[in-house]
């Protein structure tokens, strides 16, 4: 038999075929961080184990009489090549045995360990990754029992949802307790300088807490990877005990509608979907990629439907800060997920530096794009009109088709400039309100737009007003049966020609407006003359602002003049800029609407759907099928019932701001008074099911297929249960207990640490949400 030999972990830098953990923690010794004395059994033992397990045993047990302290406890744990990569965790697959002491004993724990490895659960799982159980080796460790007084895993990012924020569970004495059934550890979650997460009560000293804080963001920094760290506290030294990467990280969109519902609010068709995601997100694209240079941003992947509502991927949006140097907890800013801790640095990295040309670029283009503006917006006005002049309704499918193609191009241009005009509005307004207070003057006291009457032609609130003082103006009676009247029948009155001929101007010039200018399914205003009419009668004028300060008014010296009124006309005119390209492209994209509704006509002309507005419940590549004659689209009466049914349904539920991962969450009606349980999420996604409340074993044939497992605890023998469950919830437990621990193998939800859960009546329907942690109950118990 070779001669195989046992290593001091850090003494040798010979060491090799040690095993991932061995080399996280001698990649931690090496760091300069506390790491227990460790000795590591190479792969060539587990390999000689099965050729001579007697022969082994003997030469092992003089190598070990030798290095071990007979008076020490030992932990033994494995240490595989396959364990503790970005892929796989193995998470608590091989074994560790804690509390060895004596030659046999732990003799007798290796052997363990590397017999556990030929156990069925061992290979099912290899099964499920997808590697030969001949590729996987198996070395051990051997390490000295730190005296526990306290016990914790660190985390540098959230596991569940990829916040950036240090997730800390701990314990008193022993880390078996954080695996162990009915223990529920303490919980802190510190985020940008403090904690917004900590136990009602604990008796863990806090300035261990914030050790393990600062240790731990060292580590993951100069691990360069998110890190899942364990670790114990002997009363006097932290030590280290295991480092592994946190896998999955990359696969949580992170996606919110906290900006969304402002730009496409409520349900939103499918076809709608379908144009104005990529149409605008396109545009966007177009700018990021001025700031960052070429890149391989998908414009669909900045915008997800659930449930027909709008979110923005926030995870894509982070990657842009992360590319132009910037935090990637930007992002959370936008989410609104901020709270009173120190929030994170915007100042430049080496990273803002490599993109400083293309920022200068920008910057420069930006500092003459008024001049630009002027030109850009006659064109598209021009082009615009073009295609309102064409007529529709005597056009084939693919010309219209193509019609659409054509506005689709001239629309990206102008979506473009209607991003562009009002991010640089609102920098040059916040420099202006920045000199303002300089002087003590809040910008809301001051008259920025006094005198601009070009800004009027954008509004039709100042022509609603006109026309509803030339209505008051009129006879009473005529004002009578003009309230009374239809749009066509207001156009026969006579002796009002005038008044009817400004409100044909008005519908002239604003008839493209609706009640959702990103929305071309809805009515505009010129087929709805009825609305217009109602609208100029019963127009109430806006109270009258108090007099505000104007550029006049302003006490400056010749030189201070000078200074603000640069800032204070690029404010105004960018102001005007925004309103005229805000109205060009509302026009333009209102076109897409009469282009659609033809098709409409056409798809219901061959009995593909049953009304020509139908076509909006369609998907543009399902219309482009139905142009094509795709024989497997024979009609779509069908899908257009069902979506809009989900529609309407959609339309009385509540979501969540912020949505982790790419499942929808289950469908919530409004309500008050909503019974709801919260506690730790541990194992990642949404379920909604009915609960099946078990606490002993002699109740296990109670489970059934895809219920939801509510649970005091779980160990080994709980296991059978996890493969029916739909989703686990468990009154104690934390990040590393068995339950925690099954369902992140499984795939399924779990929530653990929740209080009288088994109170839960079985059969109530619940849904529990595995990023936040939440518990509703759908059904309320009787």
């Amino acid at each position: 038999m070779a001669e195989t030999n046992l290593h001091k972990l850090g003494a040798s830098k010979r060491v090799h075929a040690i095993g991932t953990k061995a080399e996280h923690l001698l990649w931690l010794i090496h760091q300069g961080y506390r790491v227990p004395s460790t000795h590591v059994l190479p792969y060539d033992f587990y390999e000689q184990y099965h050729q001579d397990e007697n022969g082994l045993r003997e030469n092992l047990k003089n190598q070990l009489d030798v290095v071990l302290n007979p008076s020490l406890e030992y932990a033994v744990r494995s240490s595989a090549n396959v364990e503790d990569k970005k892929s796989h965790s193995f998470a608590g697959q091989f074994k560790s045995i804690l509390h060895r002491s004596g030659l046999n004993s732990i003799l007798d724990a290796v052997e363990e360990v590397w017999q556990a490895v030929e156990t069925p659960k061992i290979h099912a799982y290899l099964e499920k990754i997808n590697l030969d159980s001949h590729e996987l080796k198996m070395a051990i460790l051997l390490q000295e029992m730190v005296p526990p007084v306290i016990s914790g895993v660190a985390f540098s990012k959230n596991p569940m949802t990829g916040l950036n924020e240090i997730v800390i569970e701990a314990v008193k004495g022993s880390g078996e307790a954080l695996l162990q059934g009915g223990i529920t550890p303490d919980r802190w979650v510190h985020k940008w300088g403090g904690w917004i997460h900590r136990p009602a009560e604990s008796d863990i000293d806090e300035s261990l807490l914030e050790e393990v804080v600062r240790q731990t963001k060292e580590i993951a920094k100069t691990y360069g990877v998110p890190v899942d760290l364990e670790w114990v506290y002997d009363g006097r030294d932290l030590h280290w005990v295991q480092l592994r990467e946190i896998t999955g990280l990359e696969d949580i969109p992170i996606y919110s509608n906290r900006i969304a519902r402002e730009q496409l609010p409520g349900v939103i068709k499918p076809l709608i979907w379908s144009v104005n995601v990529p149409l605008v997100n396109s545009a966007w694209v177009q700018l990021f990629t001025e700031l960052i240079g070429p890149n391989d941003i998908d414009p669909n992947s900045l915008a997800k439907a659930f449930h027909y509502q709008a979110y923005f991927n926030m995870g894509t949006i982070g990657q842009i800060f992360e590319a132009l140097g910037f935090p990637y907890d930007s992002l959370e800013l936008l989410m609104g997920l901020t709270g009173d801790q120190q929030r994170p640095s915007f100042r430049p990295t080496l990273k803002t530096l490599q993109h400083v040309p293309r920022i200068l670029r920008f910057f420069i283009k930006a500092m003459g794009y008024g001049r630009q503006v002027k030109v850009i917006l006659p064109e598209l006005q021009s082009q615009h009109d073009e295609f309102a002049k064409l007529d529709w309704a005597n056009m084939g499918e693919q010309e219209l088709l193509a019609q659409y193609d054509g506005l689709y191009d001239l629309n990206v241009k102008a979506a473009y400039v209607n991003i562009v005009v009002p991010l640089l509005m609102n920098a040059y307004n916040a420099m202006f309100k920045n000199r303002l207070s300089s002087l003590g003057i809040d910008i809301a006291e001051f008259d920025l737009t006094k005198g601009m009457e070009k800004l009027e032609e954008y509004d039709p609130n100042v022509f609603l007003e006109r026309l509803n003082k030339q209505y008051e103006a009129l006879d009473p009676n005529v004002q009578a049966e003009i309230a009374a009247s239809s749009y066509d029948d207001f156009q026969q009155v006579p002796g009002i020609e005038k008044f009817q001929k400004a409100v044909e101007t008005f519908i002239r010039d604003f008839g493209h407006l609706s009640e959702s200018g990103n929305d071309f399914s809805k009515v505009p205003w010129r087929e709805s003359g009825d609305l217009v009419l109602q609208m100029i009668v019963n127009y109430k004028p806006p109270q009258v602002p108090q007099k505000r300060l104007a550029w006049e008014d302003l006490k400056l010296g010749l030189l201070r003049r000078f200074q603000f009124q640069s800032s204070y006309m690029r404010a105004r005119h960018f102001r005007l800029y925004r309103e005229a390209i805000s109205s060009q492209y509302t026009f333009g994209y209102g076109l897409f609407r009469g282009i659609f509704m033809a098709l409409g006509e056409r798809l219901k002309e061959r009995d593909l759907i049953d009304r020509a507005e139908d076509i909006f419940f369609l998907y543009l590549a399902e219309v482009r099928r139905m142009v094509d004659k795709d024989a497997s689209l024979k009609s779509m009466k069908s899908a257009v019932s069902e979506r809009r049914e989900a529609m309407e349904a959609s339309r009385g539920v509540v979501l969540p701001e912020v949505i982790y991962g790419d499942d929808p969450p289950p469908l919530e009606a409004k309500g008050e008074g909503r019974k709801k349980l919260t506690g730790i999420p541990t194992s990642r996604g949404y379920y909604q099911g009915r609960v099946n409340v078990i606490q002993k074993v002699t109740e296990f044939n109670k489970m059934q297929k895809g219920d939801i497992l509510v649970i005091p605890y779980s160990d080994v023998a709980w296991t059978p249960l996890f493969a029916k469950a739909g989703a686990v919830i468990a009154e104690s437990g934390g990040i590393l207990s068995h339950s925690s621990i099954v369902a992140r193998e499984y795939g399924i939800p779990c929530v653990v640490s929740v209080s009288s859960a088994c109170k839960l009546r079985d059969e109530v329907v619940v849904k529990v949400d595995g990023y936040s942690g939440e518990i509703i109950l759908i059904e309320e118990e009787t």
